[in-house]
């Protein structure tokens, strides 16, 4: 273990309850240091703050793991912990068999991610501190969930700044190549392997419901519908018709499947296309829809293409807006944090006036349940859904 000191006055975003300390802000690591090891941090004064993994390759050098003087190295602790986070889950979602187990920082374990799909768990190790502790982590999920495989989707390139490999790794049991989730009562094949992000999206469940009430009857346009979970949602709560749009081929095949495991393939096409080019087209073939949801990848990988992200943003909404119908409704989506809930609003209204639409919004959602946000960590806070009405 070592002992970190930080600069003078820059303890007051970490003790306020932030978990993370930028390496401009220590004054002093006293010990032999490695990427991963477990570090006590202490003010200028030398007052404890608490403990946590140091990595001196990353900017994110230290993240807090307790501020109580503990072992945060044992299987005994993590398994405290993942149990901890579990129960929130249980309360809020009684019975649910899919959902994001452990979230990172809002579960007091930074750079850890455990997604559980049925009687499987995906996980993702993004910092070298959780990297480090794989075993423990391993021997911890198995005593909670007892799963019948954990397998490690450390294919995201977050892990490079970190120092670390990209690969998908094995960690226990067996992973069959494809398993079955439900989702509202719905059935989604997915690839635990090979699908993005751990396998599956499980952050928008609660927002498919907002198309219940709304697209009864309607045309429905899915725009980067990978798999088919907004369309298929639509086409299950009495939609005419449903169109999702996806550039991947392998997206679109399963969201055909997908369609098929719901019987709502009568009603349902799928094309594998550029949206942003099919937008424009299905404006001049004079198509219109009655709900368009747009729930694009993250444009936003850094603040150093906010500029550019926040185009692709304007574009793809200002299109969706042309597209509806009098009285039709926009779902629009952004998973990117570094697009602002007021910035995103602001593309929202500036959208709205090249489109000479005369939009209201409607509601706003965030990320599911099971993905809490920590008050004191914007960062824990990424999705914003927001619900426009063209009127």
């Amino acid at each position: 273990m070592i002992r970190i000191t930080l600069k003078k006055n820059e303890e007051r975003r970490i003790k306020s309850g932030h978990p993370w300390v930028f390496s401009n802000e220590i004054h002093e690591v006293a010990g032999e240091s490695s990427p991963g090891i477990v570090a006590e941090l202490y003010d200028a004064s030398g007052s404890f703050i608490g403990l946590g993994h140091y990595n001196p390759h990353s900017l994110i050098a230290f993240r807090l793991v307790s501020r109580q003087r503990e072992d945060i190295d044992s299987v005994d602790f993590f398994e405290r912990s993942i149990a901890g986070a579990l129960a929130h889950r249980t309360a809020r979602y009684p019975g649910l068999a899919t959902f994001r187990a452990v979230y990172g920082e809002s579960d007091f374990l930074p750079g850890l991610v455990v997604d559980k799909y049925g009687d499987c768990l995906s996980l993702q190790l993004l910092s070298a501190g959780m990297d480090c502790r794989r075993q423990q982590i391993t021997d911890a999920l198995r005593r909670v969930f007892n799963p019948a495989g954990i397998i490690a989707r450390n294919d995201v390139a977050v892990r490079t700044l970190e120092g670390l490999e990209e690969k998908v790794e094995l960690l226990w049991g067996d992973i069959p190549e494809r398993i079955e989730m439900e989702e509202n009562g719905l059935r989604f094949q997915i690839s635990l392997r090979r699908g993005q992000k751990t396998g599956g999206f499980l952050d928008q469940k609660q927002n498919h419901l907002l198309l219940r009430d709304i697209c009864s009857g309607k045309n429905v346009l899915d725009c980067f519908c990978y798999t088919g979970g907004w369309g298929v949602h639509a086409a299950s709560f009495g939609a005419k018709s449903a169109l999702g749009i996806d550039i991947s081929a392998q997206a679109v095949a399963q969201a055909v499947i997908n369609a098929g495991l719901n019987g709502v393939s009568d009603l349902m096409r799928f094309e594998e296309c550029d949206a942003f080019e099919r937008l424009r087209s299905l404006y001049r073939e004079g198509r219109r829809f009655g709900v368009i949801v747009m729930d694009p990848p993250a444009f936003v990988k850094n603040r150093r293409n906010i500029a550019e992200a926040t185009k692709g943003y304007l574009t793809v909404n200002r299109r969706a807006l042309e597209l509806l119908e009098p009285g039709g409704y926009l779902i629009t989506c952004s998973c990117s944090f570094h697009m602002g809930r007021e910035a995103f609003r602001e593309v929202l209204t500036q959208a709205a006036r090249l489109a000479k639409r005369d939009v209201r919004l409607v509601e706003t959602r965030s990320q599911a349940a099971d993905h809490p946000v920590l008050l004191k960590f914007p960062e824990s806070e990424y999705l914003k859904c927001c619900v426009l009405q063209a009127v």
